[in-house]
């Protein structure tokens, strides 16, 4: 599963801190405009506490958690639209993944450099998805001229089209961001091949002070509101302190966590979030070699997650034999799973729930 989470924001916010403490990938990280210039790609492990359920009732050589892509792209500028600061080409990157965590900086004191010379979430979110809107207009209404003239002649697509598209073109001419807006199944099918950069889900990365953590400042409830109207998710951390526990020894990260009350690190927290964000969730298969969490996307059914392992199982697949981690823990085995009549049996129409545990048998 190839789905990706671009890290966006203006420059000098911290994105490239955060990245590098979420992939530990050693993307360049300095106090200036533009220091990331081609986009950086990190696969993170994604967290998740069943996959040690798992084996603490199956024995097995190794464990492979699921993974999430990341993507780390440069700041954008006032003027990105029209390509100012190699706007145009930092846009395309953003057009390229699946969902947006927008980084916005909260943390005010320091001597890192902000590109309008103050510290004001606001401004620094409007400016970003002003981009994000004029890119997407001059899409849209490209689009607009391309299906008018079969849409003159009577073409009935071509004139559904045109009335999407224009519609469209009104919420942006109006600064709006189109995830915001409800769009009926089909609506979204015919505008996904323009990839719209404002129609992508968005997490909002406030990043804080080290002694901010535990404050509801005025930056980040600015933040959280916006992200309320806009129909976004929300994750406060600090990245300096998330960059020092990505150094640290399990044991030593702990205790540090322990010192400052957290109970789970910003980091984890944003990788769930975006990983939740880009619609996926996560199945398993068990064995005395490997324990694996994959990804799938919710709604997937049961030959889509075969062909997750591998493409021809798809194909070939006759039956899913199924139980949750939930039943393991209070049954123990497979076979007291099976005793107790809650192994399934599910056939070609089955929709994979999250924390499956599935084996699969496949025909050649």
């Amino acid at each position: 599963m190839s789905l990706a989470c671009g890290i966006v924001g203006l420059p000098n916010v911290g994105k490239s801190t955060i990245f590098n403490a979420v992939t530990a990938a050693g993307a360049e990280s300095a106090n200036y405009p533009f220091c990331t210039i081609e986009p950086n790609v990190g696969i993170v492990d994604v967290p998740d506490e069943r996959l040690e359920i798992i084996r603490s009732f199956i024995e097995s050589k190794k464990i492979l958690p699921a993974a999430l892509k990341m993507v780390d792209i440069a700041g954008l500028v006032e003027g990105a639209s029209k390509g100012e600061g190699l706007g145009n080409k930092f846009l395309g990157n953003i057009k390229e993944v699946d969902a947006i965590a927008h980084v916005v900086r909260c943390f005010t004191k320091g001597d890192v450099v902000h590109v309008h010379g103050n510290v004001d979430p606001m401004r620094d979110i409007g400016v970003i998805e002003l981009e994000l809107a004029l890119a997407d207009l001059e899409t849209v209404v490209r689009n607009v001229e391309r299906v008018a003239k079969k849409a003159r002649s009577g073409d009935k697509e071509s004139i559904a089209l045109k009335e999407l598209f224009e519609r469209a073109q009104g919420l942006l001419e109006r600064g709006e961001q189109l995830r915001a807006t409800e769009w009926k199944p089909n609506e979204r099918v015919a505008l996904k091949p323009l990839f719209l950069m404002t129609m992508k889900p968005v997490l909002f990365v406030a990043n804080v002070g080290d002694d901010e953590l535990d404050a509801e400042t005025p930056q980040v409830a600015a933040v959280r509101e916006h992200a309320a109207q806009t129909g976004s998710e929300v994750v406060v951390l600090c990245g300096d302190i998330e960059g020092e526990l990505s150094e640290m020894e399990p044991e030593e990260r702990a205790a540090f966590m322990e010192d400052l009350g957290l109970e789970q690190s910003g980091l984890t927290r944003l990788i769930h979030t975006a990983y939740h964000l880009l619609g996926m969730q996560t199945f398993y298969t068990a064995g005395p070699k490997e324990i694996r969490a994959w990804n799938i996307l919710k709604g997937d059914t049961g030959p889509v997650a075969a062909g997750v392992i591998h493409s021809d199982f798809e194909k070939g697949y006759i039956r899913a034999e199924v139980y949750s981690v939930t039943d393991l823990e209070q049954h123990g085995t497979e076979a007291a799973i099976k005793a107790a009549g809650k192994l399934r049996v599910e056939g070609r129409e089955y929709v994979m729930r999250d924390g499956d545990v599935a084996h699969f048998l496949v025909g050649k």
